[in-house]
């Protein structure tokens, strides 16, 4: 049997890959009205453990009222969602 074959196949892990944080419009949601929500507004909540790469806000559930969001990515869904309840989504520059 040659060589190759007998040794264990690994799989492949990116080193360059970037992850992040995630929150979603329901954890938002819990957030009064007319807060600018930073991620460490979000970290004194215990809605992120921690920034890793940055905060990404994705569109599960609704917001019901106006709060302005400064995160690393959204989703487009989260934008839409975001605007439709009045409220301002800022994007944050990477840490």
């Amino acid at each position: 049997m040659p060589l190759t074959r007998r040794l264990p196949k690994r799989g492949f892990r990116n080193r360059f890959r970037k992850e992040f944080a995630i929150v979603n419009l329901r954890d938002l949601d819990r957030i009064e009205a007319g807060t600018t929500v930073t991620p460490l507004l979000l970290l004194e909540r215990g809605l992120i453990k921690g920034v890793k790469a940055g905060v990404k806000v994705l569109g599960d559930g609704n917001l019901s009222h106006p709060v302005t969001v400064e995160a690393h990515r959204f989703s487009e869904a989260a934008l839409r969602k975001i605007d439709a309840a009045g409220g301002a989504a800022k994007v944050i520059e990477e840490p």
